[in-house]
């Protein structure tokens, strides 16, 4: 029976007898171990020693990887913000009602899923659960690719397959999870910024490069599954860069009684009502703005990009992303 023997090329392996077997080169990582699937044993941020001689150059591996994937789960969950002011031009007839739907089933589906993402780090491993996690991003890019190129697909399909793109905003929770654990305390407001900014940061991509694409060479005529087609080779890629290269942790943990013990806790309760005026108000705004700016303000909804009418509402969250890395440090 064959079995994963990928190895990092910043930890040493285990022998068969348990025993660290040192790569020529390598300094030595004290007490890190590397199992088949990737998994390092006894990892240690806080250890210093550990950490200056190869453990942050794996954390970073791992961070720039988690931040690919986390950018596209974005992509996907913004999608539908911009596709929709598409939607009559491509011959759909919906109220405004049924609009604002489908742009916010995937703000209501996603922010549900961040609940039990959070705790499939823990349980499959970072590496394995970022693989699985990226690969179902597939599922609404491509269901939308196909929905919204017949114009007598129903409401009700549409709106199921916007209820999937809340796999993108899981997909947060999930990645933010995993890299805390990569980090040491003093490391993880700059690094969890990095990851948050990197994956809200599609939000902006999206509803900049959804318009140029499907506007591009279609010859007057929209081309709007391209919105989901040309997500699909990334995503692919993003999956198979989360195998090659991340790792899973065998030192993560989830406290699913110390997370049930904090509802109790009146300061959780302050800060979730802080949050939802900071990230939750930048998921709102973002993914609302597009059609709002269209319905209250079409002289200056957008501007020409040779043949693409560009929305003005990816400014929001490119400014939001850009800053978020700071706050984090600070």
């Amino acid at each position: 029976m064959s079995v994963d023997r990928a190895v990092s090329p910043d930890i040493p392996t285990t022998t068969p007898g348990g025993a660290l077997a040192q790569r020529p080169g390598l300094a030595q990582r004290p007490g890190v171990a590397q199992r088949p699937g990737r998994w390092i044993d006894n990892w240690n941020p806080e250890d210093a020693e550990q950490w200056e001689s190869g453990g942050k150059a794996i954390a970073r591996r791992n961070l720039q990887w988690s931040i690919v994937c986390e950018f596209l789960g974005f992509v996907v969950w913004q999608l539908w913000s911009i596709v929709v002011i598409y939607l009559p031009a491509a011959g759909f007839n919906f109220t405004t009602s049924q609009i604002f739907w489908l742009i916010s089933m995937p703000s209501l589906v996603g922010a549900t899923l961040r609940i039990p993402y959070t705790f499939m780090v823990p349980r499959f491993g970072g590496r394995n659960w970022t693989i699985v996690s990226a690969l179902l991003l597939l599922i609404p890019s491509v269901g939308l690719a196909v929905a919204v190129g017949n114009p007598d697909t129903p409401f009700g399909v549409l709106l199921g397959i916007a209820a999937l793109a809340g796999f993108g905003g899981g997909n947060f929770a999930s990645s933010m999870a995993n890299i805390t654990f990569f980090y040491p305390v003093r490391e993880k407001g700059w690094a969890l910024g990095l990851n948050a900014a990197g994956g809200n940061l599609g939000a902006a991509v999206a509803q900049l490069v959804v318009p140029l694409v499907i506007a591009a060479g279609a010859a007057a005529t929209l081309n709007l599954p391209l919105a989901g087609w040309i997500w699909v080779p990334l995503i692919l890629v993003a999956a198979f860069g989360a195998w090659k290269y991340m790792d899973n942790l065998s030192s993560a943990k989830s406290d699913l009684a110390g997370s049930l013990a904090a509802l109790r806790e009146p300061h959780l309760w302050i800060m979730a009502f802080l949050y939802i005026g900071t990230f939750g108000s930048f998921i709102g705004f973002s993914g609302v703005f597009p059609k709002l700016i269209l319905d209250s303000f079409p002289e200056f909804s957008t501007f020409a990009l040779g043949p693409a009418a560009l929305s003005l509402a990816f400014l929001g969250p490119l400014v939001g992303s850009l800053a978020r890395p700071y706050g984090g440090r600070l």
